[in-house]
């Protein structure tokens, strides 16, 4: 069983547990990470991007002059391709970017992304991160003390909520529930923050 130390962010001491070994020591493969990773970020693409068809230009669609005899090339009207601001031959129309990826190789995907996080000591394992502050220098206040300047915070919903109101206008600093957790966000910081109410939720989560 592999073994961490529990953070107690107010005395600095930390204690000895131990995590599970199908979620945190996978052997990590790139592979599955970059399936998941575009996954994500192709669900995000809006697919907005459009062009007119030679059917939605803004000219005549009459002939613009007779077939023969006039030495030019035959042309029906000016919307089509070859002419300026004619009509665009199979260009972009809005359509989802989105693809299918199953849920259990999702879970997966999670699974090496904190078994890769850990192999390189990028996770900080503490009790809790209270979300009570007046201020936001003070919860930075925290996060300077020991260093923690790109990081990705894993804590339970109703916790999670209260935090992002102090970390939302940090940069390289986020907040995440653990019903939000994903491979991206986990990759995109240097460190990983997981409280130990998110640990419970998550290992149920991905068990």
């Amino acid at each position: 069983m592999m073994k961490a130390e529990l953070l107690n962010i107010s005395t600095g001491k930390s204690k000895s547990f131990t995590l599970s070994d199908g979620i945190f020591s996978l052997e990590p493969r790139k592979d599955i990470l970059n399936r998941v990773v575009r996954w994500q970020l192709a669900r995000r693409q809006q697919g907005s991007h459009s062009v007119k068809t030679r059917s939605e230009g803004n000219y005549s669609k009459s002939k613009i002059y007779r077939q023969k005899g006039t030495g030019g090339a035959r042309h029906g009207d000016r919307n089509a391709p070859i002419f300026r601001k004619g009509g665009v031959y199979k260009g972009p129309k809005p359509r989802s970017h989105s693809h299918d990826l199953n849920k259990k190789f999702r879970k997966l995907g999670l699974k090496h992304a904190l078994s890769s996080k850990i192999s390189n000591g990028k996770i900080v394992f503490v009790e809790e991160l209270k979300s009570n502050f007046e201020k936001t220098r003070d919860v930075v206040k925290i996060l300077d003390k020991y260093g923690w300047n790109s990081l990705l915070i894993i804590d339970d919903q109703e916790n999670a909520k209260g935090l992002s109101t102090f970390l939302r206008r940090l940069p390289n600093r986020d907040v995440l529930s653990v019903n939000g957790i994903n491979v991206y966000d986990i990759l995109k910081r240097d460190l990983l923050m997981i409280t130990s109410a998110a640990l419970k939720q998550l290992e149920e989560k991905l068990k």
